[in-house]
């Protein structure tokens, strides 16, 4: 025999069942956990047993009704001898393991406290009445008027009548900035800059002025417009300025020639201009009834990106939302009544609600998901009343509100947590309806959930 054949019969022997049998290799260990030791199997049987045609019965076993009953409550009892059932689509299978049945009550325990929050625990405690009251006298009863600003520097600018003052909310020192003589003149719109270190005024009779607040001194005027500046909004260095002769116009305060460019799109007095966060596009409605969106970058083109005509009366009250940058809510006047969602990127509506009653002024919450309204005139509810509602779904949270007479303006403090409503019976009113991020609301709220629905994933075990 060659050296091949006698190699290639070694080598069927070395992988024959009978070698493996005769000659078993021993271990130390019983063998691993996936791969058994092949010296404890009887191999020459299992072969047999897979290559009979005809399966072999033992009937002669001898397992009898004692092993039989012990081997069901194996398969059916826990190690407490507690009930369980095998291969049961769950979660996690129960086992004998302490730290597995720990994980599984765990999960049911923290379900039943997240259901029992939700159910017993209100979303938030809403104030029921005002923190602090203010008399305004001489403030004007101008729905078109934006006369209140609250400044990165905690100082509160209003105009009553023809002067204006400041209100220092840290010390509640009070300073009267101006007073405008005659009487055919006073201020109409009141914003300070984003470092709250230059105070835009816009007046009655198309005057732009900008005060330097800490010397009490003006800094310069503002020319272009022919009638009433009733808002105004800043974009870093750009201030922007609508009036009752249609147009808008943006102002580089840093040049000589302030004019950076003037839209004359609007077909009545433009009343309400809010630029976004990120600055790259701004709101203006108009007192004929339309909404325009502007891309900053294309404003000297006069070309609008979108043109928005849903709403049925005056468009002033303008909020971009803080967490959604192409989110715009907008608020129409008495004839129209409704808090309209806007997604600007695609220019359609993608919410409507109906108050009822002229919207004045919105804020964003920026600690929950809400928006505030401020009302006025109103035939049936909301009349002179500030409105909570819950983003994005729109349902109304709660109402507080305790003015005489309708609401002119709103804004917010720097923090987020105040809001201010002027009304037209000369009162200032400050109220605590945001409130800052609380255990069991808002985003706190919805982190509770993601961890619970976190514990509903199968673990590595």
């Amino acid at each position: 025999m060659d050296e091949s054949a006698t190699w290639r019969l070694l080598e069927s022997d070395w992988y024959s069942p009978r070698r493996l049998h005769d000659c078993p290799t021993h271990y130390r260990f019983p063998g691993d956990r996936f791969l058994p030791n092949r010296c404890l199997m009887d191999l020459d049987k299992a072969h047999t047993l897979l290559t009979s045609k005809t399966p072999q019965f033992n009937t002669s076993s001898n397992f009898n009704q004692a092993y039989r009953q012990k081997l069901i409550e194996n398969l059916s009892l826990d190690s407490q001898g507690r009930p369980f059932k095998i291969m049961v689509f769950r979660g996690s299978p129960k086992s004998s393991r302490k730290s597995i049945r720990f994980v599984d009550e765990l999960r049911q325990e923290v379900a039943a406290i997240f259901e029992k929050d939700c159910k017993q625990t209100p979303y938030r405690c809403i104030p029921k009445g005002e923190k602090r009251v203010l008399d305004a006298p001489r403030l004007r009863n101008d729905y078109y008027s934006n006369i209140m600003s609250w400044g990165m520097n905690n100082i509160l600018a209003v105009a009553l009548g023809p002067e204006l003052y400041l209100w220092n909310s840290e010390d509640q020192a009070v300073h009267k900035l101006l007073q405008v003589r005659g009487g055919n003149d006073w201020p109409t719109s009141v914003t300070w800059s984003e470092d709250a270190r230059t105070l835009a005024i816009g007046y009655m009779c198309s005057n732009l002025q900008l005060w330097d607040v800490e010397s009490s001194k003006l800094i310069r005027s503002l020319q272009g417009h022919s009638g009433r500046i009733a808002s105004t909004a800043w974009n870093g260095h750009i201030l922007t300025s609508g009036s009752r002769d249609k147009s808008i116009i943006n102002h580089d305060v840093r040049a000589a020639n302030s004019l950076a460019s003037c839209i004359k799109r609007h077909a009545d007095e433009v009343c309400g201009l809010k630029w976004s966060t990120e600055g790259n596009r701004l709101a203006s409605g108009g007192n004929e009834n339309l909404l325009y969106i502007w891309e900053a970058s294309k404003m000297s083109s006069s070309k609008f990106l979108h043109r928005l005509s849903d709403h049925c009366a005056a468009v002033k009250a303008l909020a971009w939302c803080p967490y959604q940058n192409n989110v715009l809510a907008s608020g129409g006047g008495l004839s129209d009544g409704c808090i309209k969602i806007w997604n600007t990127e695609k220019g359609i509506c993608i919410n409507n609600i109906e108050t009822k009653a002229q919207i004045c002024g919105l804020e964003w919450n920026r600690h929950h998901k809400e928006i505030l309204s401020g009302h006025g005139y109103s035939i049936r509810e909301n009349q002179n009343k500030l409105c909570l509602w819950r983003y994005p779904s729109m349902t109304k949270v709660g109402e507080l509100g305790n003015h005489k007479s309708r609401i002119i303006n709103l804004c917010q403090s720097p923090d987020g947590i105040t809001v201010i409503s002027a009304g037209a019976d000369e009162t200032l009113r400050f109220w605590d309806v945001f409130g800052p991020p609380t255990a069991g609301a808002g985003n706190s709220m919805v982190s509770d959930l993601q961890g619970l629905l976190s514990f509903r994933t199968s673990l590595l075990r």
